[in-house]
């Protein structure tokens, strides 16, 4: 759950960061816009990891996509595993 503060609120940051949890964020905004969010740091690892996960999965579609595939009985023939 997003708990949504302006900027101007953080010389009050001890109330303002008593709200961050895993799974609630704060977002500070300016102007009226959001601009920052802060998160529990575990959620926050949590999250680059994930990022970092998806970026290898899609790099192994982008080649999957890209360069030939070959079967099982390619891979046995090719190392004398076929009967």
């Amino acid at each position: 759950m997003q708990n949504i503060i302006p900027i101007s609120d953080m010389r009050f940051y001890n109330e303002s960061l008593s709200k961050v949890a895993v799974g609630s964020e704060v977002v500070l905004t300016k102007n009226g816009k959001a601009k920052y969010t802060v998160v529990d740091f575990e959620e926050w690892e949590q999250t680059k990891a994930t990022l970092e996960l998806l970026k290898e999965i899609q790099k192994g579609v982008n080649s999957f996509k890209n360069k030939p595939t070959h079967t099982i009985e390619d891979f046995e023939k090719k190392y004398g595993l076929s009967e």
